[in-house]
């Protein structure tokens, strides 16, 4: 199993497991911050320089964040990990792709049936996604 820069912090955490979820839950939330901002980055510019569908310019911004969010929650979020990079590859691929589908749909419950604007229905889809994402990354996709 290849180390992490940061296995020595984490070490010392799992010792403590009310600060490891407090670190696991800072990271998590940097990082996030940084896959949404990407996110939200890519859907900005293409709803400003194309004239793709909403959801479709959400369904690229996905792809693009997906590589911040992966390599970041694996480094840092949850360095602590038992699974091996390509099952965790698999694991939060399909965590993400689910985390995706409830983006997509509350994009489209808000944007298509309430009659929001599109960023702000983004905005509170990726919030939505977020928590979700969480719970599966922490107890199946990095699991300890």
């Amino acid at each position: 199993m290849t180390q992490h820069p940061s296995d020595d912090l984490s070490d010392d955490l799992g010792a403590q497991p009310g600060r490891a979820w407090h670190h696991s839950g800072l990271w998590f939330l940097l990082v996030g911050g940084a896959a949404a901002l990407t996110h939200l980055g890519v859907f900005i510019g293409l709803e400003h320089t194309t004239r793709l569908w909403p959801e479709v310019a959400n369904a690229v911004g996905f792809v693009v964040a997906f590589g911040v969010s992966f390599i970041g929650h694996r480094r840092l979020s949850f360095s602590d990990a038992r699974t091996d990079l390509w099952q965790s590859l698999r694991r939060f691929g399909a965590t993400a792709l689910a985390g995706f589908a409830c983006n997509e749909g509350v994009l489209m419950l808000l944007h298509r049936l309430l009659d929001w604007p599109a960023l702000p229905s983004l905005v509170v889809a990726l919030i939505v996604a977020a928590a979700q994402t969480f719970v599966l990354g922490r107890f199946w996709a990095f699991r300890r």
